[in-house]
């Protein structure tokens, strides 16, 4: 069995994101790395060609700033270390997520156990996504808990959207027209640690209008920066629960460098009553309700 990862990232310094701790989670679980590099200028594709990795391999690419809508780029950038995937497996990990290392051996396991059933298009790893700082983490609906990382490196399969998932179309070369067909997944006793945000509140802020770069026109940009001049405003969020678990150790000592301080208070939540009566819900059940699931478990 050969399994090959692939990401992708462009100022992955600049605007902060565990990059190198992503990449370094996921080199034990494959046999080839392709790291697509945006055209950065802060040194990004120095410090992972310093890595010295013979597992990783580097594809550069200029990213198109004309393209701001729907998030697409990051679709793009995807799809090209797709196709560079010779392996069994291709394990998609983005640039602000981290595997732990006790989960090594169930993905292992069921990366071995799913290889030969066709029926089985990928593997689904649940989310614990980070807000404020490494103590907090985002329970409710507005956050994915459930993603595919571990597709089979087919033609017929793309991103999808703006790399949220993967789909099978009929036409690869038109996915943008086509609806395409969920894939039918594995749900994996594994986790995807997601670190999107957590940073220093003017670094998040910064990320943050970038990011809003592929989806919106300047005259949000505008509206953004004056909104988050004095840093990103983390109490911008519904609910938070407090992690008593364990961080990847690759992260450890990104979280000895943090350099801000996330006050969370709950009464300031902005939930909505209809919010509230699902998240009691889910909270007495476990189960999310209504949630938009981009793949079908089987």
């Amino acid at each position: 069995m050969k399994v090959t990862a692939f990401s992708y990232i462009r100022n992955g310094f600049i605007y902060d994101y565990p990059f190198i701790e992503s990449i370094q989670s996921v080199l034990p679980l494959c046999d080839e790395f392709i790291m697509v590099i945006g055209d950065s200028i802060d040194g990004t594709r120095e410090a992972v060609a310093a890595m010295n990795n013979p597992k990783i391999k580097i594809i550069d690419t200029v990213w198109d700033e004309q393209a701001r809508a729907n998030g697409l780029v990051f679709a793009q950038q995807s799809n090209i270390g797709l196709d560079h995937a010779t392996g069994d497996w291709a394990f998609h990990i983005q640039a602000d997520e981290v595997i732990h290392e006790k989960d090594y051996p169930a993905i292992r396991k069921a990366m071995t156990d799913y290889l030969n059933d066709k029926s089985v298009d990928g593997l689904l790893f649940r989310f614990i996504n980070f807000f404020g700082d490494y103590k907090h983490y985002g329970p409710s609906r507005r956050f994915h808990n459930k993603e595919i990382r571990i597709i089979r490196p087919l033609p017929s399969i793309r991103s999808y959207r703006d790399s949220q998932g993967f789909r099978k179309y009929n036409d690869p070369a038109n996915f943008l027209e086509e609806k395409g067909e969920k894939l039918q997944v594995k749900l994996i006793d594994a986790t995807v640690y997601h670190y999107s945000y957590v940073r220093n509140p003017e670094k998040q802020a910064k990320k943050t209008i970038e990011m809003a770069k592929r989806y919106h026109d300047d005259s949000k940009l505008l509206e953004l920066g004056e909104k988050f001049k004095k840093g990103f405003d983390f109490t911008l969020v519904d609910v938070l629960e407090e992690f008593k678990g364990s961080h990847p150790a690759i992260m450890q000592n990104r979280i000895n460098s943090q350099d801000w301080v996330f006050d969370y208070k709950p009464v300031k939540n902005n939930m909505s009553l209809k919010e509230r009566v699902l998240y009691a819900i889910q909270k007495l059940t476990g189960k999310q309700l209504f949630t938009y699931k981009n793949y079908r478990i089987i």
